[in-house]
C-alpha cells in the first residue's frame, strides 16, 4: 500500500525505503528503532519496539524493507504501529531508486541558470570568491538536499532552493532598484553551500561532526575567509566583509542560528526569500502527500499547522 493511501486504524503492508533509523532507549530501558520510511508518495514514521542488535544492524538508512502493521496518529502526526519488518526476498522489490520522491525539475537546467548568474556578477571580489567555492564543492552542491528533513530534503534540493531564491531576489530587485542584485546573487549562491559539509550525503542524510559542532553558517563564513586568503584578497576588504555579513545574517535572528541580524537591505531580502522558499516547499511537500479534500499531517516547523488540500481552485 502506498503511504498516501493510508488512513487511521487501517492495516497495511508493502515495501518501503528506510530514510532514517535511529536507535533509542524506551522508558523501560529497552532499545527501539525510530524509523522514517518513504515511497514515491510520501514519508511516515514508526517505531520497532524491543529491537535486537541484529535488527539495528540490518534495518539501516537506505535499505528497502517489507513492513506490515497499522497506521495511526499521535498528536496529529501519522505513524506506523504494531509493525513487523523483514528484508525483501527473491524477486521482491529491493531497489532504493524505486522508492525515492522524484524532483520535478532538471538539475542540468538549474546548473546552466546558476552558471549564468555566476558569470553575471560584476564585482570581482564577489565573483571570484563564489567561483572559487563552486570549484571546490560544485559536484556535491548539485546532488545534495538542502536539509535532513524540513525543507527541500530531497536529491538536488540544495541547488533547487538556491535557484528559486535567486529568481525571487531578481524580481524583488526589479521592484526596489536601490538593491544590488549582484550582491544578492553572490550571497544566495553561497549562503547554504556549506550544507555539503554539514550533511553527509544524499542517500542517508545525517549531520556530520562538523555540522553538529559548527553548523553551515559558521562553516561557510570560514570558507569565505579561506577563499579570500587563497585568492590574495585582504580579509578585511570591504566587499569580503559585506559578503560575510550576508551569509552570517541569512537566518535573520540569533535565536534562529544567525550570529548577527541583517544590517543592510540585501541581507534582509535574502533572509526573507530564504524563509519564504523554505516555507512554501514545506507546504508543497505536505500537500503532495495529502489527498484532495483532506488535511495534511501537522507541519511542526510551521507552528504545527495542518494544511487543507482544496484541489483545483
Amino acid at each position: 500500500m502506498e503511504i498516501i493511501e493510508m488512513k487511521d486504524s487501517m492495516e497495511f503492508e508493502g515495501f518501503y525505503l528506510i530514510k532514517s533509523a535511529e536507535v533509542k532507549t524506551a522508558r523501560n530501558g529497552k532499545n527501539y528503532l525510530d524509523l522514517i520510511v518513504q515511497d514515491k508518495t510520501g514519508q511516515i514514521g514508526g517505531k520497532l519496539w524491543g529491537s535486537s542488535t541484529k535488527d539495528e544492524e540490518t534495518y539501516k538508512s537506505g535499505v528497502v524493507v517489507y513492513i506490515a502493521g497499522t497506521r495511526s496518529s499521535y498528536n496529529g502526526t501519522p505513524q506506523l504501529e504494531k509493525i513487523s519488518i523483514r528484508l525483501p526476498e527473491g524477486d521482491e522489490p529491493n531497489n532504493p531508486e524505486d522508492f525515492k520522491i522524484k524532483p520535478a525539475f532538471d538539475i542540468q537546467e538549474i546548473k546552466q541558470y546558476l552558471d549564468e548568474i555566476k558569470a553575471g556578477i560584476v564585482n570581482p571580489v564577489w565573483r571570484n570568491i563564489v567561483c572559487h567555492l563552486y570549484q571546490k564543492y560544485e559536484d556535491k552542491f548539485y546532488l545534495y538536499p538542502a536539509a535532513k528533513s524540513n525543507h527541500h530534503a530531497f536529491e538536488g534540493g540544495l541547488c533547487y532552493h538556491t535557484s528559486t531564491m535567486v529568481k525571487l531576489a531578481d524580481m524583488v530587485g526589479d521592484l526596489y532598484p536601490k538593491l544590488s542584485k549582484q550582491l544578492m546573487f553572490a550571497g544566495i549562491m553561497i549562503h547554504d553551500l556549506a550544507k555539503v559539509i554539514e550533511l553527509d550525503g544524499v542517500e542517508t542524510t545525517e549531520y556530520t561532526t562538523e555540522g553538529k559542532l559548527i553548523g553551515h553558517i559558521s562553516l561557510i563564513d570560514g570558507e569565505i575567509i579561506q577563499s579570500a586568503i587563497e585568492l590574495g584578497i585582504p580579509v578585511n576588504n570591504k566587499d569580503v566583509t559585506i559578503l560575510r555579513h550576508i551569509v552570517l545574517s541569512h537566518h535573520g535572528k540569533r535565536e534562529w542560528g544567525s550570529p548577527v541580524q541583517p544590517q543592510i537591505m540585501e541581507a534582509e531580502i535574502i533572509h526573507m526569500v530564504d524563509n519564504m522558499d523554505a516555507k512554501m516547499q514545506m507546504m508543497l511537500t505536505a500537500l503532495q502527500q495529502t489527498k484532495e479534500g483532506e488535511f495534511s499531517a501537522k507541519i511542526f516547523p510551521l507552528d504545527g499547522r495542518s494544511l487543507f488540500n482544496p484541489g483545483a481552485i
